[in-house]
């Protein structure tokens, strides 16, 4: 009886959450998450708004499926977010005149000004994360790693 009980736990061990590597990924990006929003309110930005600025800072003008692809994010979750910044007066968004299929992303002078306000979220976040600099920076190495891997299996699937 006890090796039938053992065999049976070692079948079921797979679906033990202590053996799960989603879940530490998943309970530490809520962390994260939750840990940003007192320095994003004072921006009037929500998390999925902050990285989608921090792109458009960088470049300027993009179009959704540019954005979607930088921030694994699809057009349907895209789409009233990008409303949701337009409508705060951040980005502008326009039909290119080469293809009126494309919906392009521009940020706005006010958008621009938000990126001086932002310019602290970083260094207050990096002073709530407890990890030393040789450990961010291969937890770093490693979630790149990860996506990468996931990126690529996604094309294969295609």
């Amino acid at each position: 009886m006890d090796k039938e009980m053992n065999v049976s736990q070692e079948k079921y061990s797979c679906l033990r959450l202590e053996n799960q590597l989603c879940f530490p990924l998943y309970a530490c990006a809520k962390e994260v998450v939750r840990s940003y929003k007192p320095f994003l309110a004072r921006l009037d930005l929500t998390y999925t708004q902050y990285i989608t600025m921090m792109v458009l800072w960088e470049r300027k003008q993009m179009n959704v499926k540019e954005i979607g692809e930088c921030l694994y994010l699809d057009s349907g979750t895209l789409t009233p977010l990008l409303k949701k910044l337009e409508q705060k007066g951040f980005i502008r968004r326009h039909r290119s005149k080469e293809d009126e299929r494309n919906l392009l992303i521009s940020i706005t002078p006010e958008g621009e000004a938000l990126r001086d306000e932002a310019v602290a979220v970083p260094g207050e976040m990096k002073a709530c994360m407890s990890l030393d600099p040789e450990d961010a920076a291969s937890l770093y190495t490693l979630l790149y790693k990860f996506l990468d891997k996931c990126q690529e299996r996604r094309n294969l699937d295609k």
